[in-house]
């Protein structure tokens, strides 16, 4: 993929002095998909491995790599172009432990370790989140698994997120090891927002790139009547940020709309009715399924997604199969998001740049 820098694609449409119409930077990008794509597929291959696309517009199966085994540079340019073309990447039966996870993790950027994790980390690997049915914040807040799932995912919509979007400076990247799965569900969904953003009609993207959101941790979290243990430890540990509602991918260049319905609290300058029409509009844009792609876990199977070019779904529909699954995390550290006219996100309440 092309890369270009915030500068080159943080401005306003240009005007062809020569026929005097506005020029859409979009198109510009398109122009280079196909012999970006034919590169680096030639790249791929001439490292051992092949990148084999799972939908349209995102999500591609990479095989002829070992994880556990270690990577050369020609394969770590590949597999980082393709998780920067397709947003999301997996890989089957691989056989990672904790240290081959954050192995591989550190050959695309730095963990991201949080200070809180307690039971979540497995000892010895404070880089790693695990997830399971019982290590759920459910768990954790007093309510039964099925219930938080319940709460925490009242509307499909508000499922959608990206990982610590409330956060001023959200993950890069996020790689995450399934280790035990149901025989069936537990699927989970990702959205490519590049792609959203570019299927939206000109005037629209124009008024997108002008626009600012307030991201809000909990926004999307259904209280309980009365005690709610969860709430209380949202309010302790409160994160709220300013972020552009279109991002400059400070890697490819493209404009993203940085938009769920986890985090996204208000549009800002907005009245609210305003702001959860245009916010309900550009969310719908942005899960359409044409800009999709579903992953089937097996144990083994390992995904790789660009955390600033998607959002993802995480399953709701194994609350109630009496199977485990357990999920290890491994986040790496991203940067402050730059929207279009080049202002960075600016953090209100409970984040820095740089310090987890």
């Amino acid at each position: 993929m092309t890369m270009r820098s915030a500068k080159d694609t943080a401005t306003s449409p240009t005007r062809d002095s020569a026929q005097d119409t506005v020029t859409d930077p979009t198109k510009d990008n398109a122009k280079d998909t196909a012999t970006d794509a034919a590169a680096e597929r030639a790249a791929a291959r001439a490292a051992g491995i092949e990148v084999l696309p799972a939908a349209g517009h995102i999500g591609a199966e990479i095989q002829g790599v070992d994880l556990a085994a270690g990577l050369g540079a020609a394969q770590v340019a590949a597999v980082r172009a393709a998780v920067l073309r397709w947003k999301v990447v997996f890989f089957r039966d691989q056989r990672l432990d904790h240290a081959g996870h954050v192995a591989f993790a550190r050959l695309f950027g730095d963990p991201v370790v949080l200070p809180r994790r307690g039971k979540a980390s497995p000892a010895g690997y404070p880089e790693i989140e695990t997830t399971a049915d019982r290590l759920e914040l459910g768990g954790r807040f007093g309510m039964e698994h099925e219930e938080w799932l319940r709460r925490r995912r009242h509307t499909l919509l508000r499922g959608w997120h990206c990982d610590h979007g409330a956060r001023v400076d959200p993950p890069a990247f996020t790689i995450l090891r399934a280790e035990t799965v149901p025989p069936y569900g537990g699927d989970t969904t990702w959205a490519n927002l590049a792609t959203a953003y570019a299927g939206l009609s000109a005037p629209l993207r124009a008024f997108a790139d002008t626009l600012r959101a307030e991201h809000r941790l909990g926004v999307g979290y259904q209280p309980r009547p009365g005690d709610d243990a969860y709430v209380r430890h949202l309010l302790d540990h409160q994160t709220a940020t300013v972020h552009p509602l279109v991002r400059v991918h400070p890697e490819t260049g493209e404009r993203v709309l940085f938009v769920n319905g986890y985090y996204v609290e208000q549009i800002t300058g907005l009245s609210r009715p305003e702001s959860a029409a245009i916010l309900g509009l550009l969310t719908e844009q942005a899960t359409r399924p044409e800009y999709t792609v579903r992953f089937r876990w097996e144990p083994g199977s390992v995904a790789f997604w660009d955390n600033r070019a998607t959002v993802h779904l995480a399953p709701g529909d194994n609350a109630h199969l009496d199977h485990p699954r357990t999920m290890h995390r491994v986040m790496l550290t991203g940067d402050v998001p730059v929207g279009v006219d080049g202002t960075p996100s600016e953090p209100l309440l409970g984040s820095e740049a740089g310090r987890w």
